[in-house]
C-alpha cells in the first residue's frame, strides 16, 4: 500500500500563491494517477486536480481551472499543486490519494492532509 504525506500549506493573501506536495512512500506508484481534494469546514470533500501516472493527462474541477496546476516527479515520487491567485473560497484542508479510472473518485487511505487558509 502506498502512503501518501501532504505538505506546503499555509495562510495567505487573496491573490497569492502557496506549493503543495505530496510525497509518495510504499509500494511503487508510478502507475497510479494521483489527485489533489480538499474539504472545508461543513462541506463536503471536493475534487481539485488529478494527474495521469505518465503526467500527460490532467483534470481540474470548474472552480480552479486556470488558476491551479498538477505535475509529478516521478523520480522523487512526489505531485505538487501550484495554487495561483488564491480565493478565501480556497480556504480548506487539502489531501491527495490514488484516484481510479475516473480520475476523480479517490482511492485508498486519507492521510493528514495540509492547511490552506486564504486572508481577504
Amino acid at each position: 500500500q502506498v502512503q501518501l504525506v501532504e505538505s506546503g500549506g499555509g495562510l495567505v493573501q487573496a491573490g497569492g500563491s502557496l506549493r503543495l506536495s505530496c510525497a509518495a512512500s510504499g509500494r511503487t506508484y508510478s502507475r497510479d494517477a494521483l489527485g489533489w481534494f480538499r474539504q472545508a469546514p461543513g462541506k463536503e470533500r471536493e475534487f481539485v486536480a488529478s494527474i495521469s501516472w505518465s503526467g500527460g493527462t490532467a483534470y481540474y474541477g470548474d472552480s480552479v481551472k486556470g488558476r491551479f496546476t498538477i505535475s509529478r516527479d516521478t523520480a522523487k515520487n512526489t505531485v505538487y499543486l501550484e495554487m495561483n491567485n488564491l480565493k478565501p473560497e480556497d480556504t480548506a484542508r487539502y489531501y491527495c490519494n490514488v484516484v481510479v479510472a475516473d480520475f476523480a473518485t479517490p482511492f485508498g487511505s486519507w492521510g493528514q492532509g495540509t492547511q490552506v487558509t486564504v486572508s481577504s
